[in-house]
């Protein structure tokens, strides 16, 4: 890079790090910091100045005493360690020590581990998704033109056939192609909407989403509302986002039929707005977070791993395209779904940004 970069591009450039960067004296006493690492420690650049640094890396003090032991200048050198911020819980983090050309000085780089195993999870699931996709429209399409020709030939047999109660196997014939048809066209649904973006209130999507499923389930099911209010309108399809909780708590809901009928089913609509969230590889300044929570038997392992994928249900009347949907939404608004599943507690989390930090991928 060459010598005659502006201040204001260099700014840019620091806010844009996804990692977390720290200058530090030979001691570790913080000099100077970027706003990746303040989200890390959870504290303000401006309280940062001045402490000790391993008081979130407690072994960096060693560490650094040991990289003096036999050489005034450390070499750089990294490790998996175990993150204290001041808010929140400990985290494994990666920390890579390394020596600056200014005498008495050190650059601490540091990202969480658990965002490097994300992102390369991320990137499989978008490669796969992918795949679905292309091969859910080819799919439909060698379905959808067959289909056609069965039905139309079943018509022209119904008017042909002499005994009237025959015409009760043709017609067999047309209601189950019409109802493939249907099928196959819901598959089709989310990736051939066109956007409606208008700027949005989220709390009252809720709302409007609860009332609904309230009257679908007006006994047993306790709907508990934990709102951030300070979750600002943001620009998004109001129609989709609808479809997304609907899908969710309907979905929920549908997996607590024994919890209903003994009256203990509850869901939990939960909302904050979090700084510094990547979503598919994208790191954002603002986002808003959405936890659907419920207390059903929780997903079943075997299906876990691939339950946001069309067709996949173990509901015995299931068609599989709830969850589908919600993904594919929830990814053409920008954001994605996460699930935390076990027995008693399942947790559908949508991701949605509301402020974008850089325009490139991490």
């Amino acid at each position: 890079m060459s010598g005659d970069m502006t201040p204001d591009y260099a700014r840019l450039l620091e806010k844009s790090l996804a990692t977390g960067v720290v200058l530090t004296d030979n001691a570790g006493r913080i000099l100077w910091c970027n706003e990746a690492a303040e989200t890390l420690f959870g504290v303000s650049g401006r309280s940062l100045i001045g402490s000790d640094a391993s008081q979130f890396f407690p072994p960096l003090k060693d560490w650094i005493r040991g990289l003096h032991a036999d050489s005034e200048k450390p070499v750089p050198c990294s490790a998996l360690v175990r993150l204290s911020p001041v808010a929140g819980t400990p985290k494994s983090s990666v920390l890579a020590v390394l020596s600056v050309p200014e005498p008495g000085k050190l650059l601490l780089e540091m990202s969480e581990a658990e965002q490097a195993f994300t992102l390369d999870r991320q990137e499989q699931k978008e490669g796969l998704s992918d795949a679905s996709r292309v091969l859910l429209r080819n799919l439909a399409h060698e379905i959808k033109n067959p289909l056609g020709g069965i039905r139309g030939a079943a018509q022209l047999l119904e008017t042909e056939l002499p005994d009237p109660s025959l015409k009760e196997f043709t017609g067999v014939i047309i209601r189950e192609s019409d109802r493939l048809r249907t099928l196959v066209d819901r598959l089709l649904e989310p990736y051939r909407d066109e956007r409606h973006v208008t700027s949005v209130n989220l709390h009252e999507i809720l709302e409007s989403v609860r009332n609904l499923v309230s009257a679908e389930f007006p006994a047993g099911l306790t709907v508990v509302r934990d709102y951030d209010v300070s979750v600002p309108t943001f620009q998004a399809d109001r129609e989709q986002l609808t479809q997304i909780f609907l899908n969710l708590m309907r979905n929920a809901a549908q997996a607590m039929e024994d919890r209903i009928v003994a009256g203990s089913a509850r869901i939990t609509l939960k909302t904050r707005v979090a700084r510094g969230v990547v979503i598919r590889r994208h790191r954002c300044r603002l986002a808003v977070v959405i936890d659907v929570i419920d207390n059903g038997p929780g997903v079943d392992p075997a299906i876990r791993e691939k339950i946001f994928y069309p067709l996949v249900t173990t509901r015995a009347h299931g068609t599989g395209l709830g969850l589908s949907i919600v993904r594919t939404y929830a990814e053409r608004n920008g954001g994605e779904v996460e699930l935390e599943s076990e027995p008693g507690r399942t947790n559908f989390r949508i991701l949605l940004p509301l402020q974008m930090q850089s325009q490139g991928r991490l």
